[in-house]
C-alpha cells in the first residue's frame, strides 16, 4: 500500500469555545473506510501526520467550524508502522480501526446486482405504463347504452341523435372519433348504409359535427315518399331514401341531392 486517506474535520472543544482539528477516518485505495475512535481523533496525537506537508496546507485551509478536508498522503516508513501492521490492517495506537461505509460522493458506485437491475427495469416499466392513457373498450361501453337502435324509418332523426350524445357524456367519450366509432354498434337498414358513405366521403378522421348534421338532415322527413325519379332511373319498390343511400354507396355519382321531387 503506497498512500492513506486522511479525512480531517474542524470540531469545537467540550467548552464550545476552541476550534480543533481531528481526524475523523482513514481510507484505503481500494475504498475501505475506517472510523478514528473519537478518544484518539485529535490531531496533536498524530504527530507522524501534522508533521507532513500535507498537514500544513490543511491547517491553513481549515479555519471554521464543520469544514472538512480529504488528503492522500504518501506512505512513509513511519506512517506505515503508524498506521499498519505487518499484514497492512488499519490500526493506530495497537487498536484496529472499524470499517465503515464511506459516503456516496468518495466512493465509486458499485455496478447494480442482477436483482437491482431487475427493480429497476420494473419501476421504469410501472412508470411507463401509467403515462400511456388506458384506452376504452368501445364495444364494451356501446352495451351500457339505454337508447334503441336506430332504424332509420319512423324515428325522429334529431331527438334520436340528441339521446346518442347525451349517452356520449355519460360515458365520458368526449373524442369525434370514438364517438364516430361508437356510432355504427348503434344502426340498422338503411342507417348503415349511410355510414359506409359517410366513411368513403368523411373518413373515421372527421370532425363529430358534420356526421351530426348530415346524420340529421339525411333521416329527416323530407317527404322522400313522393319521389318518383332519381335523374333516369325509375324508383321501383322499398324506400327511396334507401335506394339513393345504395346507389351512393355503390360508387355511382349519385349524392341525395340528385334526387327530385315532383
Amino acid at each position: 500500500m503506497e498512500r492513506l486517506r486522511f479525512d480531517f474535520t474542524v470540531k469545537s472543544t467540550t467548552d464550545g469555545k476552541t476550534n480543533l482539528i481531528f481526524i475523523t477516518s482513514i481510507a484505503t485505495p481500494n475504498g475501505q473506510v475506517f472510523e478514528m475512535p473519537a478518544d484518539y481523533q485529535p490531531a496533536n496525537l498524530h504527530g507522524v501526520i501534522t508533521a507532513t506537508p500535507n498537514y500544513t496546507k490543511v491547517k491553513k485551509s481549515l479555519i471554521k467550524r464543520n469544514q472538512t478536508r480529504r488528503i492522500w498522503i504518501s506512505l512513509t516508513e513511519e506512517i506505515s508502522k503508524t498506521y499498519l501492521d505487518e499484514e497492512e490492517n488499519l490500526q493506530f495506537q495497537d487498536v484496529y480501526l472499524e470499517e465503515i461505509s464511506d459516503q456516496p460522493s468518495s466512493v465509486e458506485p458499485k455496478p447494480l446486482g442482477s436483482n437491482q437491475k431487475l427493480e429497476k427495469l420494473l419501476e421504469k416499466l410501472l412508470e411507463e405504463k401509467e403515462q400511456i392513457p388506458v384506452k376504452q373498450n368501445l364495444g364494451k361501453i356501446a352495451k351500457d347504452f339505454i337508447i334503441e337502435k336506430f332504424y332509420g324509418r319512423n324515428s325522429n332523426a334529431s331527438q334520436w341523435i340528441k339521446d346518442f350524445n347525451k349517452e356520449c357524456e355519460r360515458f365520458q367519450i368526449k373524442e369525434d372519433k370514438k364517438k364516430i366509432e361508437i356510432l355504427k354498434n348503434f344502426l340498422e337498414n338503411s342507417s348503415i348504409d349511410w355510414y359506409s358513405c359517410m366513411l368513403i366521403k368523411l373518413t373515421i378522421e372527421s370532425e363529430w359535427k358534420q356526421w351530426e348534421n348530415n346524420f340529421c338532415e339525411t333521416f329527416a322527413n323530407k317527404g322522400w315518399s313522393s319521389t318518383r325519379y332519381a335523374l333516369g332511373f325509375k324508383y321501383q319498390a322499398g324506400s327511396l331514401l334507401e335506394y339513393a343511400i345504395k346507389k351512393e354507396k355503390s360508387g355511382k355519382q349519385w349524392t341525395l341531392g340528385h334526387l327530385l321531387t315532383l
